[in-house]
């Protein structure tokens, strides 16, 4: 099973130009890498897998893995960098509010997930699985404190955007409280996927149930940031 291929996605999105070949086979190769240790990693843990196996076990060396994913965890959790570009894009633009940005990323981001989903031959059994990962992520050390990292950027990232607009500097109070108000949405995002994917909806019932539930707690931090920089 495929995980959500996050580089053709942003392709998609029209946020890089056309994909020669070279380009392409990079993908491919990086998403067969991503592929490969999820479904090793899921099947073994994250610490019953060494990057030599899964490199023999695409066929390229050590190094090639590495070419690609600087770390062992960046191989299931590269996706923080489109968040972050889409993040440094969608909070420049003078004509969306903080929240409203962060609702369209989350939303395409949320988009893509259940695109994936009900692209598989059983997409309950492709939830399961979706939930088994949440259970990984959750219970090795090494891959929480990366993803703790990984929000520390997105929120230093959201906060210079931030500050950008509002004439201010990135280490003041007010960015940095509304960036982490903002990088909250994500974490609501992610637990209330977990909580839908529970067989009995379709993903598009799941979509709609989520979305719902980003929207409420977006709803308490808007008034505050909507005066946000203007």
């Amino acid at each position: 099973m495929r995980t959500v291929d996050w580089t053709a996605m942003r392709e998609r999105a029209g946020e890089t130009g056309p994909e020669g070949l070279r380009e392409r086979k990079k993908r491919l190769m990086r998403q067969q890498l991503s592929d490969t240790a999820t479904g090793m990693f899921m099947e073994r843990g994250f610490d019953g897998v060494r990057v030599s196996e899964i490199a023999e076990a695409c066929g390229v060396s050590e190094k090639t893995v590495f070419n690609y994913f600087p770390t062992k965890e960046a191989l299931i959790l590269d996706r923080w960098q489109a968040t972050t570009e889409s993040l440094r894009t969608g909070l420049a633009e003078p004509g969306s509010t903080p929240v409203e940005a962060a609702l369209r990323i989350l939303d395409e981001e949320l988009g893509g997930m259940t695109a994936w989903l009900d692209a598989q031959e059983d997409p309950v059994q492709a939830g399961v699985l979706v939930k088994r990962f949440g259970a990984l992520m959750r219970s090795t050390p090494s891959l929480r404190a990366h993803q703790h990292d990984a929000t520390d950027r997105l929120i230093a990232a959201a906060a210079e955007a931030l500050a950008r607009r509002a004439g201010l500097e990135p280490d003041d109070p007010e960015p940095r409280i509304a960036a982490t108000a903002l990088l909250e949405l994500w974490r609501i995002q992610f637990q209330s996927l977990g909580r839908h994917l529970d067989g009995s909806r379709t993903p598009a019932q799941v979509r709609e149930a989520v979305t719902a539930d980003v929207r409420r707690a977006a709803r308490l931090i808007d008034t505050g940031l909507r005066t946000f920089g203007g």
